[in-house]
């Protein structure tokens, strides 16, 4: 089942085309991966499913309802989460606090509830702080809950910024370059978390450079240049495709994959 379908989209930037008329469909369960080099249009992309910022031209439609340029508030509500690069936290706050940040967008009390303690929203503190520290234990963290968020570990920061995402409750999980920084131990470790959260249900779309990670991890890919679809398939279909090789894997990637 198509989970999200984008046809035609574009963002232009005072002339720029940062996404060129791109097509795809992520399918429910499964791990697609975009990739491309530096300026490709990856990030710019996810941006655009997210809301974060308004295409050009374009649609984006999730589970067949348009949400084409709905802000980021609106499509986490309909089940899109997104995590970025460069990990972005309330780094005075606690993990734990952090992670409870993403339940927000699924509370339905008022100030008037928080205020008089209602029993609403004491049945919503229960739930939300269930649903964190469950998100804490299946991102394997939970030991960290009350460390300060710039006290960490980096790599403890991006589980964290994963953890904030399920705690949404996304049907979809958009992360860009989780494994960025991290060493080759790190990077396994990361794959099997991105592995067990399809297995619990949630659709993952990756952008990622490490390239053994997505051929490893991806069911489909599609590869951006200069903002523009130049191929896409499955991970066999993309390793050999010339174009790719040529624009960003690099000339020998050929003669490596023959070596290893």
């Amino acid at each position: 089942m198509t989970l999200l379908e984008v046809r035609g989209l574009g963002k232009h930037f005072s002339g720029l085309h940062a996404v060129d008329d791109v097509d795809l469909d992520i399918s429910a369960g499964r791990i697609t991966a975009i990739i491309g080099p530096n300026g490709a249009g990856k990030s710019t992309l996810f941006n655009l499913l997210a809301g974060f910022y308004r295409p050009t031209s374009g649609t984006v439609r999730f589970k067949d309802r348009d949400i084409t340029g709905m802000s980021p508030h609106r499509t986490v509500a309909h089940g899109i989460a997104r995590t970025f690069q460069t990990t972005n936290l309330f780094e005075d706050a606690t993990v734990l606090d952090n992670v409870l940040s993403g339940r927000v967008v699924r509370s339905h009390s008022t100030v008037f509830d928080a205020v008089l303690r209602t029993p609403r929203h004491r049945r919503e503190e229960r739930l939300n702080l269930d649903k964190a520290m469950a998100a804490l234990e299946f991102t394997g963290i939970s030991e960290y809950r009350g460390e300060i968020a710039s006290s960490v570990p980096q790599e403890v920061q991006k589980r964290v910024s994963i953890a904030l995402a399920l705690a949404t409750e996304p049907e979809l999980l958009l992360l860009d370059e989780p494994a960025a920084g991290l060493t080759e131990e790190e990077t396994g470790g990361f794959a099997q978390l991105i592995r067990d959260i399809v297995a619990d249900g949630v659709t993952v779309g990756l952008v990622e450079h490490r390239m053994s990670m997505v051929m490893s991890l991806a069911d489909h890919i599609l590869v951006l240049d200069h903002g523009k679809e130049i191929a896409a398939g499955t991970p066999e279909t993309v390793r050999t495709d010339p174009q790719v090789i040529e624009a960003y894997l690099g000339a020998d990637h050929q003669e490596q994959e023959g070596a290893g």
